[in-house]
């Protein structure tokens, strides 16, 4: 796979995980409004649809990113983001209750999101011809 198909992965990942961020935040604000009820906005079925979306591209960009710039704290944060928000989606409500899996399945996706901002960031630099003087 080439660097600009390794880039979008990266991109596609961060929307993903602010995706997922912003449902969880939003979740409790669409109760005040009623014609949005309709919305699966607690729905575990979304939760895990989303983590088996955000896992797989999370993945093969971090894959791709590594084997060109081979920084190990994107591996650290991508890893830990991945298996905590995982953890998160499957075991969080019983781990945590309502308000602590929302508050886990965010921090999981900022980590997440840091990841990717950094792979996305070091394969950018990485393309940068003041960068190979």
């Amino acid at each position: 796979m080439n660097k600009p198909a390794q880039i979008l992965l990266d991109r596609l990942a961060i929307s993903v995980s602010a995706l997922c961020a912003l449902h969880c935040i939003a979740g409790p604000l669409l109760i005040l409004f009623p014609t949005m009820l309709s919305l699966p906005v607690s729905d575990h079925f979304y939760h895990i649809l989303m983590v088996w979306v955000i896992i797989p591209t999370s993945s093969i960009a971090v894959f791709l990113g590594c084997t060109r710039h081979k920084d190990p704290t994107v591996l650290v944060l991508a890893f830990s983001g991945m298996i905590a928000l995982g953890v998160t989606a499957i075991y969080g409500h019983d781990l945590f209750g309502e308000t602590g899996e929302k508050l886990m399945t965010l921090a999981s996706t900022i980590i997440l999101v840091c990841a990717h901002w950094r792979n996305y960031s070091l394969c950018r630099s990485d393309a940068c011809e003041h960068s190979k003087k």
